[in-house]
């Protein structure tokens, strides 16, 4: 199944239950680099063999404008020209990179992603945003590109550790919290092994839905000016706490979450039991609500975030389940709350 989908920056198309085997061999290997890294190459050395191919190491440590310098010199080693075709396989990090290279290698050439990681499927390789971190401050330098197709191979999970999985479910439940009360409800009936074992119209169904959720928000508001800022609900405090404790993105996520709730209780009117059930929901899922942070640290961090406007910063509050909004919060009233946060944990 194909669908293509028309944003400001250019046309993607998405490719759903296909094979990444038979889509590679529709390439003209002459003008197509791949870009993974170790653990990827290690895992499907068959899928790369066949083609130019730059290998990093795994990890977000590469998410830096060191290796951009170092793969801009491979791509010219390798003759890249425009005509070149620059394809992510990978994870987050990996789409991050290889959308951010493309968007910037002779001022622009075409890029895909081949998403192999759930939290890529349903949310890091969707929406257009590239980037690369500075020192503890993530994504700060980036570009919005579209990438010209992502390709959804779902056969690229069964080697997906567990860890993984859970990180992914911190995505989906955050469009869950954020668009879908009828999602939220159906994650809290089921749990993670339900959709790991089933790997089949569940899984996808619930991939897809996660796609058009996000597509819909970055068709109103590609550069987020207004309501893409909602899809950063929890990610406000999670990216203060990710790279400082070396946090998997979607564990982050999930603490990030919880503080939101508690923000959400504070300055929005939110019921208490939200927060109750998301923390239920997030120990389905194999994911934390409670993580020993220092508040002060944090605050340094988050008060860097590209969000910030003088003294506030756009904060994602629920309402309730399903329904999220955007409030301009005083600084002082965040580090209140991660300093609570601090002493209950």
């Amino acid at each position: 199944m194909q669908q293509s989908v028309t944003f400001p920056s250019g046309t993607v198309k998405y490719i759903f239950q296909s094979s990444c085997e038979e889509f590679l061999q529709t390439c003209d290997k002459q003008h197509t680099v791949l870009l993974t890294n170790e653990h990827l190459a290690g895992l499907y050395p068959g899928l790369f063999k066949d083609f130019k191919t730059i290998v990093i190491p795994a990890g977000e440590t590469s998410k830096s404008l060191d290796t951009i310098n170092r793969l801009t010199k491979e791509l010219l080693l390798m003759e890249a020209t425009r005509k070149t075709t620059l394809i992510g396989v990978g994870g987050g990090v990996i789409t991050d990179i290889t959308g951010f290279l493309a968007s910037v290698y002779m001022r622009g050439i075409s890029f895909g992603f081949i998403p192999t990681t759930l939290l890529g499927m349903v949310d890091a390789a969707i929406g257009g945003k590239n980037g690369v971190n500075a020192g503890l401050n993530k994504n700060i330098i980036g570009t919005i590109a579209q990438p010209q197709f992502i390709l959804f191979d779902t056969h690229f999970l069964e080697t997906l550790p567990d860890d993984e999985w859970s990180n992914g479910f911190a995505e989906i439940i955050k469009y869950a919290c954020i668009f879908d009360a009828d999602m939220f409800a159906k994650l809290s009936r089921n749990s993670i092994s339900y959709y790991q074992d089933d790997r089949g119209e569940a899984l996808k169904a619930l991939i897809e839905k996660c796609v058009a959720w996000k597509n819909k928000t970055v068709l109103e508001d590609e550069k987020e000016n207004g309501v893409r800022k909602l899809l950063n609900f929890g990610h406000t405090a999670a990216h203060a706490i990710e790279n400082m404790y070396e946090l998997p993105h979607g564990k982050a996520v999930g603490i990030g979450m919880v503080i939101a709730c508690m923000l959400s209780e504070e300055v929005a009117g939110m019921d208490q039991k939200v927060q109750a059930d998301l923390k239920k929901l997030l120990s389905k899922y194999h994911l934390p609500a409670r993580f020993n942070i220092n508040a002060a640290k944090a605050m340094e961090i988050l008060k860097m975030d590209k969000k910030r406007i003088d003294d506030t910063i756009d904060y994602i509050l629920l309402e309730k389940v399903g329904t999220a909004v955007v409030r301009s919060l005083p600084f002082a009233v965040i580090e209140n709350v991660l300093t609570q946060y601090e002493s209950d944990n």
